[in-house]
């Protein structure tokens, strides 16, 4: 028993050693004010969702996070193992946010103007336009059930644009290693219900006039140059 007990610590010691890289993290600024995309999405639902939702996420990932550390300093093998859905849950939650912020600007500074770049024709071509893709995404978004996210991401292996939904907090890489987000849009009641109760279909037609399509082109044109 001391001589597993000891074999246990040391593969989580190394396994320890993998994970100094995760770092604790910290509540990204909005690069706009909280009500710039109204009346696509009013001001009350960005600061809740920002200074609440979000936080929540940073905060139990972080703690996670030390909890972890801690079990594997002890060689606690079934905390390790217990910690992995919080971890999941909670690092999702921040990464699918810290995108979804960056996919939306505000009118006056481009939301909703259509990509014109090497994105659009992508577009055109794997969807056949931009409205088909809109359809599909809303489409696709209404039916989730629970909650989650929808997704417009790209195959960076095969160069091929793909439509994706995620459950829950799950971040678009938990579908395919390959798979990089271009835009995901938030379908979680939280991130409408103040102001569209349980229309979620309205909520997907109105935040089209604020997605940040200048953003979406950077990543796409970063993935295939």
């Amino acid at each position: 028993m001391a001589l597993r007990t000891l074999a246990t610590r040391k593969t989580l010691s190394s396994g320890f050693q993998q994970l100094r890289g995760l770092q604790t993290t910290s509540l990204p600024d909005l690069p706009y004010d909280y009500g710039a995309l109204e009346p696509a999405i009013n001001g009350e639902i960005m600061q809740i969702h920002h200074q609440k939702h979000h936080q929540a996420y940073v905060t139990n990932y972080n703690k996670a996070l030390e909890h972890l550390e801690a079990a594997i300093a002890k060689g606690d093998a079934s905390a390790v193992v217990k910690l992995q859905s919080a971890i999941k849950f909670n690092g999702g939650g921040h990464v699918n946010h810290s995108i979804f912020w960056k996919n939306l600007a505000p009118v006056h500074e481009g939301g909703g103007e259509p990509p014109k770049s090497s994105l659009g024709w992508a577009i055109d071509t794997h969807f056949g336009s931009m409205e088909t893709l809109v359809t599909k995404m809303n489409a696709e978004g209404a039916a989730l059930q629970g909650s989650g996210w929808v997704w417009l991401g790209v195959d960076k292996e095969l160069k091929r644009l793909v439509v994706e939904t995620t459950a829950n907090q799950d971040p678009l890489v938990t579908k395919g290693p390959s798979l990089v987000p271009l835009l995901g849009i938030d379908v979680w009641e939280h991130a409408y219900y103040l102001q569209y109760k349980n229309v979620r279909p309205d909520y997907l037609k109105n935040i089209w006039k604020v997605i940040n399509w200048k953003y979406a082109s950077e990543v796409y044109a970063k993935e295939c140059p």
